[in-house]
């Protein structure tokens, strides 16, 4: 078993980082920690995954014990990519290895209902919500909750799916048996009529130095990320606000590495936690190419307790999301002069994640638009006629 003091100790370059989950994160996290001179492990278990295209791979089940303590002997270090990881697996390789992020921070964020008392352990607002247990239990928390009002699953889910906005008294029931075949808890929300969807990305190492990105102002379309806005469109105060409740959650967590935390902002101005994720997150990609340091590098600087690097905004950027069925459009533009970005004075960067298959709602990739003012890349994205749903 090994027992380390994360407090003091530094994995310096040369180190090797293994990373459970071979997705576009671990991806993008092995390109940026290679170019600081850490080496990179993924245990994943599609053939040639994202992150095994620049990275060595174990090709496994996320709980195959043998192949995670196969993990563990090749690492300094190790990190997950995505939540859903088996806390077990986590908790095995902390007996293994050295995981500063630790399996409890896993084990409360990939439940809501743990999640959000940790949130409001914190002194941080969440939307008033209710556990359910039985249809009973929804009909009364309907009532007490109002409609509409959001079921979800406590467990999985993502992108929208796991839940139900319900919408009339008439839904309860269905909502119910359809969510409650996922055999796990279910939580009711109050929705919450937002303004604005903002997300801030914290950075927190074992040393206890503590560092937060930009605010980013996030479109969904579908219940998928489509647009990150930053400088968010929102009063300087609610930013330095909804820094200050990140940095507030990830300190109450003792959260090690990079902690996404999602919030509604109201139209009188209040801030509410709806959902936290303890890594890289799809709405910090534009630090990638805006920002001095990017996620993906501040990230490894936590988990091997490197100073954290300065999180200033070099430039207004719109992140756009490449689905599958956008993908062919982005490839073919590509090969040809850009008008548009000339006349708008955007420049677009573009990363793609080396899926092989584009699915349609599957991220494919994104470009950062890199821009004067977040309306000419607003314009962009509009004038291209690739993304043809849009709200801004």
């Amino acid at each position: 078993m090994i027992h380390i003091d994360g407090r003091d100790h530094v994995l310096m370059p040369g180190s090797t980082i293994g990373v459970l989950g071979g997705g576009q994160l671990g991806r993008m996290m092995a390109l940026a920690g290679t170019n600081l001179g850490y080496r990179f492990v993924t245990l994943d278990p599609t053939p040639d995954a994202p992150c095994g295209q620049v990275a060595q791979q174990i090709t496994a089940a996320y709980d195959d014990i043998e192949s995670a303590k196969k993990l563990a002997k090749r690492s300094d270090v190790i990190t997950y990519e995505f939540e859903n990881v088996d806390s077990n697996v986590a908790a095995l390789l902390e007996k293994e290895s050295y995981v500063p992020q630790g399996s409890r921070l896993l084990y409360t964020t990939q439940h809501r209902l743990r999640e959000k008392r940790a949130i409001e352990a914190a002194g941080v607002k969440v939307a008033p919500y209710a556990e359910i247990q039985s249809e009973d239990d929804l009909q009364l928390a309907v009532e007490r909750l109002g409609i509409p009002a959001v079921l979800k699953t406590a467990t999985g889910g993502y992108d929208g799916k796991g839940q139900w906005v319900i919408r009339s008294e008439t839904e309860i029931a269905e909502a119910y048996s359809t969510l409650a075949k996922a055999s796990t808890e279910l939580v009711l929300e109050q929705f919450i009529a937002f303004e604005r969807e903002l997300s801030v990305i914290v950075a927190r190492s074992p040393r206890g130095e503590l560092s937060t990105f930009p605010v980013s102002e996030n479109i969904h379309v579908d219940n998928i990320l489509h647009i990150s806005i930053v400088p968010a469109r929102i009063p300087q105060e609610i930013q330095n606000r909804a820094q200050q409740l990140a940095a507030q959650v990830a300190e109450s967590m003792e959260a090690a590495g990079l902690l996404a935390v999602e919030m509604f902002l109201t139209g009188d101005g209040e801030l509410y936690v709806n959902e936290l994720a303890p890594r890289p997150h799809n709405s910090g990609h534009y630090t990638m190419d805006a920002c001095v340091t990017s996620q993906f590098e501040q990230h490894v600087r936590a988990i091997c307790n490197l100073p954290l690097g300065k999180t200033n905004l070099l430039t207004p950027v719109v992140m756009v999301n490449i689905l599958g069925e956008h993908l062919e459009a982005v490839v073919e533009r590509l090969g040809t002069s850009d008008d548009t970005a000339d006349r708008l004075g955007v420049v677009p960067k573009l990363h793609l994640y080396g899926k092989k298959e584009a699915k349609e709602k599957r991220k494919m990739g994104h470009i950062n638009l890199l821009c004067r003012d977040v309306e000419d890349g607003l314009d962009w994205i509009h004038e291209t006629n690739i993304w043809r749903k849009i709200n801004r």
